[in-house]
């Protein structure tokens, strides 16, 4: 109750796997009432098939049309060891942007150099915690007052120690949510293609390490943004 949650089940029974329940398992009209006697701003149904057993829908994950008065509806991936198909890390996506649309926390805005050898190799920045471990792009948040450019100046200086760059165009902006920024439920991303004369990648901020990769390698690596090879093979003649 101290942090406003709540857990409820959508079924009333337990089966061996969601395959073994019946349309009778599920009563949505009751979680239309929860709805409207509790209030919360959103329900978060863990399964498609939590969803499609309560309102006779086929969902996809994420926010739903359908709402229950002012109460949203957010249909995240299983939690069962037999969804498989849904890697960790993607499942943990969806939690992440669940917290951080509920949250009703602002929206930072944000740049994102990705920085481009002569060669064709792109500089990545490595993040680790305890549960995973990803590669993003130089960058951070814009100050109020500051441009795209003065942002992607300072953070290229902050976090690589360059100074000699071309800033290109925008290859993608994206809104991410999650909870990791005190203050903010998610960040917009402008993600700007950036060229550098080429020079050792080292590790000047918080980073736990920085590389080159090749846009062959950027295809298998676990990257934000998730399609960081498409975006640069698409502005390659820049």
């Amino acid at each position: 109750m101290q942090e406003g949650i709540g857990i409820t089940n959508a079924a009333y029974r337990t089966t061996p796997g969601s395959g073994d329940l019946r349309k009778g398992d599920f009563d949505g009209e009751r979680l239309a009432r929860i709805a409207l006697e509790l209030k919360p701003g959103w329900i978060g149904l863990v399964g498609k098939e939590a969803y499609r057993g309560a309102f006779a829908e086929r969902p996809e994950l994420g926010v739903q049309q359908r709402t229950l008065g002012a109460t949203q509806l957010f249909v995240l991936p299983s939690t069962s060891p037999a969804n498989a198909a849904v890697p960790w890390r993607e499942r943990l996506r969806w939690f992440q942007e669940l917290a951080g649309r509920s949250s009703g926390l602002p929206i930072r805005p944000a740049v994102r150099a990705v920085v481009v050898a002569p060669d064709g190799q792109t500089l990545l920045l490595r993040y680790a915690n305890e549960y995973e471990e990803w590669w993003i792009p130089p960058g951070g948040g814009v100050d109020p007052g500051e441009t795209d450019e003065e942002a992607l100046r300072r953070e290229l200086r902050e976090e690589l120690g360059v100074e000699d760059f071309e800033i290109g165009p925008l290859l993608s902006e994206r809104v991410r949510y999650f909870l990791m920024e005190p203050g903010f439920g998610g960040q917009l991303n402008r993600n700007y293609l950036v060229r550098v004369p080429w020079f050792e990648a080292r590790v000047i901020s918080e980073a736990d390490e920085a590389r080159w990769f090749t846009l062959e390698e950027l295809r298998v690596l676990p990257t934000g943004p998730h399609d960081l090879a498409e975006l640069l093979s698409s502005a390659s003649d820049w």
